[in-house]
């Protein structure tokens, strides 16, 4: 699974303009690193006529090269639009059944989005104890999660957009830590693949879906200040001590 992640400002803006994402000046979302569910994050989905780019007010911005993609936020929890209540989001979604659960199904279809990110977390569990493990790029690019997105509505009529994190299995870098991962999507043929609102079968998007190359990552235990959501600090970065490990109640 994925439940923490990274985003700095300088790669936030890198992966906007290989996308074609134009924003306002002073739009960007400020760096992050310590980024929790529950709350708002940046994503890049695919306009249509029923989901035109976000009105000027939204926090981030909006507007895209051919007016086709937008940046904006989402609630990470997702609901599907067919439940009761929107009490019990899904933070991720299982690659391997995302056809077969009525929660992901439609999302796949025609709801997908990127949510871009510099690295992510994951925690060892021996026992009591939690170490938590930063994961990035080997060439510390940045990259987007495969995300699929959904538009709840309460009651009273108001829509509620939110998404999740599409997961796969580790690869050997992660296999010792986790037994899950996100989908990384690094290329922009991938970028496009995911976005393109044609592709609506999962034997095309199947082939994107896949454990991100080993060589190709990096793993480090880092401070358990992390543990924390509420530390939100550069200090989440730091290289855990020999003291710490092993000990990152």
């Amino acid at each position: 699974m994925c439940c923490r992640y990274v985003l700095f400002k300088e790669d936030a803006k890198s992966l906007l303009e290989k996308l074609g994402v134009l924003l306002e000046a002073g739009t960007l979302p400020s760096s992050r690193y310590n980024i929790a569910p529950g709350g708002r994050i940046p994503v890049i989905r695919t306009t249509s006529p029923t989901h035109p780019p976000q009105a000027p007010s939204n926090p981030i911005g909006y507007s895209t090269s051919d007016d086709s993609r937008e940046f904006t936020t989402l609630h990470w929890g997702f609901t599907p639009s067919w439940a009761r209540d929107n009490a019990s989001p899904v933070v991720n979604a299982r690659a391997e059944t995302l056809t077969e659960k009525p929660t992901f199904r439609d999302a796949l279809r025609s709801r997908r989005c990127l949510i871009p990110a510099s690295g992510f977390y994951e925690w060892k569990i021996a026992g009591r104890a939690r170490e938590p493990w930063l994961f990035r790029l080997r060439n510390e690019q940045p990259f987007a999660f495969a995300g699929l997105w959904e538009t709840w509505r309460s009651p009273d009529g108001t829509a509620h957009e939110s998404c999740a994190v599409v997961t796969t299995a580790p690869n050997s870098l992660m296999m010792p830590i986790h037994h899950r991962m996100p989908v990384l999507l690094t290329e922009d043929t991938a970028w496009d693949a995911w976005l393109d609102p044609r592709n609506t079968s999962i034997d095309t998007l199947a082939p994107l879906l896949h454990p991100f190359p080993t060589e190709a990552m990096t793993a480090i235990a880092v401070s358990p200040r992390v543990n924390n959501n509420r530390h939100d600090d550069p200090e989440c970065l730091a290289p855990a001590s020999e003291q710490q490990l092993g000990f990152g109640l």
